[in-house]
């Protein structure tokens, strides 16, 4: 727990997620929080509800339970010193300065992973490879050893990791094998860097998950893009849902090369997937932005019809709110610029008044008639449908952009859209 869920953390999660998903394994969340300083609550909160909200759900682990826990390795501390045993009778333990260090058979060991091939690494010379601590002067653990002896004890068959951990790998096979056991197998995937090439720090835009709850994005976009960080389908396609990446999945199909974290294309990806979404899903999607800004809706069938006008439209569900205010509410403000534009022109309240007449005589109120009411009054009086139309916009909305006219005034009704034309005559000049 860093007090943040890293975008990292979350594709390194997704990749071991679609993994066991794909080939009926079993997916376990272990949080390694042997850090007392960083092992706060919000801390672990922040991973487990990032993940949770990505949509990944974990067979075993905090919340989910299993029979090989506990899964906290702050909780684990009986096992460790279980393993540590071991090794000191086996003559692999020594202290130094009261620091407990393993100490290396010096040999060359071969990494075979799956993503970076085969990887030979010479641990002869001390110099260069000196040997690592496994628990400090306090008596806290160094997470290769506790990290070593989880995957022992859960039965961990396969590590998907960053590339990052590339380079300890050969430290924890020597572990594996002092302690008996065969390694599980490893998959070190691409790192993430940000547009300078380096790696992406929270200090960039997006690195965390919570940016991205935050300002409104979905959270199968997002982990869309998280996938093709690294992997992608091979058939040139980009907006994927999660079940089709889960078929697509593989780790042999992981890029080498280092991911470009790039923004612009998590929003596109995300505009993409809010266009196409379902509207029970956007309305689901939605609700928690509406209600955190106190809008109060008669009916879900009302609140669905006002969503569906906006739907096209939105890019981050944060946005929603100021697009659907005027919907539940008939004491909305009034732009002063929009007035400016849609009032304050020569005429503008004999055009307003001759769009009621219009519409009063209506026998039915639907998308097509109040269409053809607008754009008929405008040639009548020798105008463009813009210019009756931003007036409408603006009685109805209080704004100038917006859902489309028709579609708000359908959803709006004959009566109400009537009613805000009447109180926008006194704003409007002669």
């Amino acid at each position: 727990p860093t007090g943040y869920l890293h975008v990292g953390g979350a594709r390194t999660a997704l990749f071991n997620w679609l993994f066991t998903r794909k080939h009926g394994g079993q997916f376990v969340l272990r949080i390694e929080d042997t850090d007392a300083k960083r092992n706060t609550p919000e801390a672990m909160a922040a991973i487990i509800e990032g993940l949770r909200w990505l949509g990944m759900d974990w067979d075993e682990g905090p919340e989910a339970g299993g029979d090989r826990g506990p899964y906290f390795q702050s909780q684990r501390n009986a096992i460790y010193e279980r393993h540590l045993a071991r090794l000191e009778s086996a003559g692999c333990l020594y202290e130094d300065q009261r620091a407990i260090r393993f100490r290396s058979p010096r040999e060359a060991v071969v990494v075979e992973d799956i993503v970076c091939g085969r990887i030979s690494f010479d641990l002869t010379n001390p110099g260069t490879h000196p040997d690592m601590t496994i628990r400090r002067p306090d008596g806290s653990w160094i997470f290769h050893f506790v990290n070593v002896v989880d995957d022992i004890e859960m039965g961990i068959t396969h590590v998907i990791r960053g590339e990052d951990h590339l380079s300890n790998t050969p430290k924890h096979i020597e572990l594996y094998r002092a302690l008996g056991f065969e390694p599980p197998k490893f998959a070190h995937i691409p790192l993430i860097l940000n547009k300078d090439g380096k790696k992406l720090s929270k200090r960039d835009g997006g690195a965390s998950v919570s940016y991205f709850q935050e300002a409104g994005y979905a959270p199968e976009a997002v982990a869309n893009y998280l996938c093709l960080l690294g992997w992608s389908p091979k058939d040139d396609r980009e907006k994927l849902s999660i079940t089709e990446i889960q078929e697509l999945f593989s780790l042999e199909g992981i890029n080498r090369r280092n991911a470009i974290f790039d923004l612009d294309k998590c929003f596109w990806l995300n505009s993409q997937h809010l266009l196409h979404m379902s509207p029970a899903r956007f309305l689901e999607l939605a609700l928690p932005f509406i209600e955190r800004a106190g809008i109060r809706w008669e009916s879900e069938q009302s609140l669905l019809a006002a969503l569906a006008t906006v739907q096209p439209k939105i890019k981050h569900l944060n946005e929603i709110p100021s697009w659907i205010a005027f919907y539940f509410t008939e004491d909305f403000p009034i732009e002063p610029e929009a007035a400016a534009k849609a009032f304050q022109k020569p005429g503008a309240r004999s055009r307003i008044q001759a769009l009621i007449a219009a519409f009063e005589s209506l026998c039915s109120w639907t998308h097509e008639t109040i269409e053809a009411a607008l754009k008929s009054t405008a040639a009548q009086l020798g105008l463009k449908a813009g210019d009756l139309v931003l007036p409408a916009r603006v009685a109805a909305t209080g704004r100038t952009v917006g859902p489309g006219l028709y579609e708000l005034l359908t959803v709006l009704g004959r009566d109400r859209s009537l009613a805000r034309l009447r109180q926008a005559l006194p704003l409007a000049v002669q």
